[in-house]
């Protein structure tokens, strides 16, 4: 596998939740929390940029058009031709303002899973995660959650991936593919204190679980026990997220970060919150919709 190469400069604060989406032969992310929305098409090299009035943290494909936003209050729907949102559903728990919706995935029937964290302490286990049916309801899989991030699941749609960032781990569940529902809550992998914290999450077509490091300075692959198979170094220390593209699925995109950056750390890592991108010899999976 190459090293990871430079692809686009765009110095986001915090890159994140990036989604191929294959008709557009093109690729989407945010800037989170505020920042703006981005595309690139690869056939042409074209990168538009969005700007968005409200904390978008992430982003999932919709079968109905356009794209799913997750906002640090609701779920919205946004249509890229026109830059514009439609409310879908607000904050998990409105007697809980503090409660904010974080990263997501969608599963292989169309649902969007979310996780949600107490930003007024993000250390402590107040995170949950929610499923959002495509009927709009809302329904809480799980509690007492550091900080829930990156969101995955096997091919099979069987088995779920949660990063639980501030304990240092990556959760798995079991997955009732027809009810919706998680059991089994067990621990997949450990992120020792000086490889920095688990962040983004993405399963590739083999079933393995790719995790960014946040100030670690790399991404790791696991295989589907939680055996290391390969760690790759960057030049960035905050690693944030990725997505599968191309034609043939085999290069992987990367986010980065360069959130709470000073002057003196902007001149040291000069590409930190750039785009990257590594031509892995493997093969991703196109991201589920939400079916609502």
């Amino acid at each position: 596998m190459n090293a990871p190469e430079h692809f686009l400069s765009v110095q986001n604060k915090l890159g994140e939740s990036p989604i191929w989406e294959p008709a557009e032969n093109a690729l989407y992310w945010v800037d989170w929390g505020g920042g703006p929305l981005y595309r690139y098409e690869l056939t042409t090299g074209k990168c538009d940029c969005f700007p968005v009035s409200m904390p978008v943290t992430a982003l999932a494909r919709r079968g109905g058009g356009g794209l799913i936003a997750v906002v640090k209050t609701g779920l919205y729907g946004w249509n890229p031709q026109t830059n514009e949102c439609t409310f879908v559903v607000g904050q998990p728990e409105p007697e809980k303002p503090s409660l904010c919706y974080n990263d997501c995935a969608v599963d292989r029937q169309g649902r969007l899973l979310v996780g949600a964290v107490d930003e007024r302490d993000p250390w402590a286990p107040l995170g949950s995660l929610w499923r959002l049916d495509p009927d709009a309801s809302l329904h809480q899989l799980d509690g007492e959650l550091t900080t829930p991030n990156g969101i995955g699941f096997s091919p099979d749609g069987k088995t779920l991936y949660v990063t639980n960032m501030r304990n240092h781990e990556i959760l798995v569940y079991d997955y009732d593919t027809a009810a919706g529902m998680v059991s089994n809550r067990r621990l997949f992998a450990k992120v020792p204190l000086d490889e920095g914290m688990p962040d983004g999450l993405i399963v590739d077509a083999e079933g393995f679980v790719w995790s960014a490091h946040w100030d670690g300075w790399m991404l790791t692959r696991y295989d589907p026990t939680g055996k290391i198979e390969r760690q790759v170094r960057f030049p960035v220390n905050h690693v944030i997220c990725f997505a599968f593209a191309g034609n043939d699925l085999d290069e992987l995109f990367v986010t980065t970060a360069s959130w709470g950056f000073s002057d003196e750390d902007r001149k040291r890592l000069p590409l930190a919150g750039d785009l990257f991108r590594i031509k892995s010899g493997v093969k991703g999976l196109v991201e589920p919709a939400f079916a609502g």
